[in-house]
This record gives structure tokens, sequence and C-alpha cells, in this order.
């Protein structure tokens, strides 16, 4: 039982990167991509009937985190307690940004809400990308199972690192160009004419530092965590993962100059979701590695909650599932095909 809800949580996670990771890659495109008002206004047009329902996964996939491994929810929130704060700050601004624009005519109102929702995407992708470099690299876990990270300390992989150094930083950068190329199919998938063509240039720039990154994050994990492969070396199935990460690297390098943007949104769809797979096989079972004392890491066994709860939670988790999956259903098909430019007033 603790496994399978590693595997949904893992699920929960991975849904909030690919479907709320391609508008907050329209927000890092957003004043670049972005050459004019009309340019931006329909930038924000393609996300503006589903951002807000993508973050609901990043709050559902917290709940889910707090029901079944509760010492991992109370441990990860007190040790990350900053950096979750400037995440929350992000969040709120990014909203922000997006809501009020349009509430004022006026160049300046306007100027300033684009900036505030582009630079909080980017900061927003960074920190994500960082977390995850945190996971992997592993936290200073005490025998109690708490921890403390200032945002950073000598910028070095330590055992008391902080919580930005070149490793995490590194991620951080491949969750930047990886999302920066997802939103750029996104956009050439959901718009025509010059814009399209802008939105396919960025997204083939964004695919050699998705490889670049990528490469340099491979290296440095299996230098920092070679541990991190040995559930590849038993189960040699699990290399379907990387194989599915080089499958969808190759496409979103292949249909963008064929002009097939859906298949280019899908193959970045593949590399999220293969990747974030391999990263959580590689780590089974342990959910916060200690870079202290290897005893002291949270495993999906010494983390979870009580079997009978997570037997109980399990129904539950179904019925919610499938009626979020009613509902996406419905929205993604309401909203699909291409969208116009157009009057402020016709955004929603």
């Amino acid at each position: 039982m603790e496994t399978l809800w590693f595997i949904i949580v893992a699920f929960m996670i991975t849904m909030y990167v690919v479907l709320d990771g391609f508008d907050l890659g329209v927000g890092v495109l957003y004043l670049l991509l972005g050459t004019s008002d009309s340019d931006r206004q329909t930038m924000l047009k393609t996300i503006a009937p589903f951002w807000d329902g993508n973050e609901v996964w990043l709050l559902a996939a917290g709940g889910t985190l707090y029901f079944a491994f509760p010492m991992l929810y109370a441990s990860s929130f007190s040790g990350f307690y900053l950096p979750l704060m400037i995440v929350l700050w992000l969040l709120m601004l990014r909203g922000a940004g997006i809501e009020l624009r349009h509430q004022l005519h006026h160049p300046m109102w306007k100027s300033f809400w684009d900036v505030v929702f582009s630079l909080s995407s980017v900061l927003l992708v960074v920190f994500f990308g960082a977390a995850l470099g945190n996971v992997i690299r592993g936290v200073p876990l005490h025998q109690d199972g708490y921890f403390f990270e200032p945002l950073w300390t000598t910028f070095t992989v330590v055992p008391e690192a902080g919580i930005l150094d070149w490793f995490t930083v590194l991620i951080g950068l491949v969750a930047l160009f990886t999302l920066t190329a997802h939103g750029a199919h996104y956009i050439s998938m959901k718009t025509t004419g010059d814009i399209q063509i802008r939105a396919r240039s960025y997204a083939a720039m964004s695919w050699w530092g998705v490889l670049l990154t990528s490469i340099l994050a491979l290296v440095a994990t299996s230098s920092i965590r070679p541990e991190i492969w040995n559930n590849y070396a038993e189960h040699p199935w699990g290399y379907i993962f990387p194989l599915g990460g080089i499958l969808g690297l190759a496409g979103m390098y292949i249909f963008p100059s064929r002009g097939k943007d859906t298949s280019s949104f899908l193959s970045s769809t593949l590399f999220i979701v293969s990747m974030l797979s391999a990263t959580a096989f590689g780590l089974y079972p342990h959910l916060l590695p200690s870079s202290t004392d290897p005893q002291y890491s949270l495993t999906v066994y010494n983390a979870a909650a009580q079997h009978y709860g997570l037997s109980v939670g399990l129904l539950w988790w179904i019925v919610g599932m499938l009626l979020a999956g009613g509902y996406f259903t419905y929205l993604y098909r309401s909203f699909r095909g291409k969208v116009s430019s157009g009057a402020e007033g016709e955004m929603y």
C-alpha cells in the first residue's frame, strides 16, 4: 500500500508539472515572444481558461502528500519554510498579473503587471526545479526526521548545504529550459501567424538548452548520488523511463521543423513525464534522502500513514480523480482549437 501511494503522489506531482508547466512556460516567454500588446493578449487567451484549474493539481498533490506521508509533509514544510513562502508569494503575484492586467487600459499599468507575471513565472520554475534538486541531493535530516536549510551556504554540495547550490541551480535550469520549450510548443499549437512562427523558433532554441542541461544534470546526479542507479540494476525494466525521455527529446527536435505542433507538445509532455518517472524510480523507496546520515532518510515505510487510513483514502482518491478527470476533459474539449486575437473584454 505504501508503494501504491508513492506512485500516486508521483502521479499527482507529474500532472501538475505537465499541466501547469505549459502555462508557466507561456509566462517565461511572455515578454520575449509577445512583441506587442496584441501578442501578449493572445498569449494570455491561450491559458486563460486553464491556468487556475491547473494550479489545483499543486494543492491536490500537497493534500495527498499530507494524507499519505504525514511525516514527510511535516518535515518538508518545516525545513523548506522559506522557499515555500517565496513560492506562495510568487503564485499570488502570478495570478495577480493575469487578473489585474486588463482592469485598467493604461500602458504603464499593463507593463507593470506584464513584468510581474513573467518574472514570477521564471522564478517559480527555477524554484520548483531547485526543490527537485534538493530531493535528489538530499537534505540534512536529523534523527527526529526534521531539518532546516538556509537559502544558501557555500554554494557547494556538502552535507549541510543550503537550498541553493550549484547542483540545485543546475536542476532549476533544466526545469526552466524544459518548461520554456513546453510552453513554446503549447503557444504554437494554439496560435497562428507570426506568433506561431516565433514560438516554434523559441522552442528550437530551448531544445538545445534542454539537451545541454539534461546531460550535465545526468552526469552531476550520477556523481552526487550514484545509488540512484541501484534500482535500474536490480530492475532493468525501469530503463523504459529514460528511453521515453530520449524519445520525447527526439520528438521535440523533429516535429517543430515539420510544423506538427500537437506532436511537438505531446513530445515535451512525454519528456517531462518520463524524466520525472525516471527520477522517482531511481529514488524509491526514499522520499527524502538524508545528506548527513542515510539511516535518517525518510522512506515510504517510515513516513507513511497507517495502513487502514491508506486503504480508505484510496477509495476517496479514486472518486476524486474520476470527478477531476471528467471536469478537465470537459474543460479542455470546450476550449480546444486555436485562439484568435481580440479585445481585452474578450479574454474570458
